[in-house]
């Protein structure tokens, strides 16, 4: 679900002046791995078949979904966005806000955004961390899919309850020795949260955590319909509905390429 959490990273990055919050919806001990009679590998495996299977993933040349993003506040704002992956990691996200567009595309190798409604009007290149979080995260199919082909390691550490339900908690680390914890449910197989990137609030880090819900089928495959991205010692989180999908939708390059927008923008030196 990793395409996911790139949305998410992409909100937090379009909405920075917004407030932000950790919602305690985890509870309980994890329990030794032991007590588990599922290895890692076919927790993986069993959550891949839930999601539609590994076949119908691999179909899959590019996806695109659209909603609304509530960033709450006094005034209940929902935003409206488009999201578009392409394999093998291209990507294109976008938020409208006031008659604005305020967009981020990554071309599989480097990144770009563009803030209209936070007084940017320029292209401005990811910053390296960006940049980082963005290769690792722009998986169309997510972290679990072909894990052992991408150079990931997942190791079952044990169990919690996650916003009521039994949870396998799993580590994945990739070739690149990053490590992010996935949280899959118990009975569905369907993952429940996963970590985020941590994010600098008052100048400390905060843990950022990503919660799945609504899961529904779309072309064949299972995908959560509402995510909500909570940060640790904010007041207030950020809620993505997604209302539709489409997959296999063509997808010129140019869309996940430099934005032009800069070339006329640039002032006079």
């Amino acid at each position: 679900m990793t395409r996911f959490l790139f949305m998410a990273i992409s909100v937090a990055g379009l909405l920075a002046s917004a407030p932000v919050s950790f919602a305690a919806s985890t509870a309980g001990t994890a329990q030794a791995a032991s007590a588990s009679r599922m290895s890692a590998a076919q927790i993986a495996d069993r959550n891949v078949a839930a999601r539609g299977g590994l076949q119908a993933w691999r179909a899959v040349s590019t996806i695109t979904m659209s909603g609304q993003i509530d960033v709450g506040g006094t005034k209940n704002v929902k935003l409206p966005f488009v999201m578009k992956m392409k394999r093998p990691h291209k990507s294109r996200f976008e938020v409208r806000f006031d008659g604005q567009t305020a967009f981020q595309v990554y071309d599989g190798a480097q990144g770009w955004k563009v803030k209209p409604f936070l007084g940017r009007d320029e292209v401005e290149p990811y910053t390296p961390a960006e940049a980082s979080s963005a290769s690792a995260s722009a998986e169309l199919d997510g972290p679990l899919v072909d894990y052992a082909s991408k150079g990931t390691k997942v190791e079952l550490l044990g169990t919690e309850s996650v916003e009521g339900h039994r949870a396998y908690k799993l580590k994945l680390t990739t070739k690149d020795r990053a490590e992010r914890h996935v949280w899959v449910d118990a009975t569905s197989f369907l993952e429940l949260k996963i970590d985020g990137e941590p994010r600098k609030l008052d100048g400390k880090l905060h843990s950022v955590a990503i919660f799945y819900r609504d899961y529904r089928t779309e072309n064949g495959l299972v995908v959560p319909h509402v995510l909500e991205t909570v940060v640790a010692g904010g007041k207030q989180s950020y809620q993505m509905t997604i209302q539709h999908v489409a997959v296999n939708q063509p997808a010129d390059d140019a869309l996940f390429a430099k934005p032009q927008l800069a070339m006329a923008k640039v002032p006079n030196q």
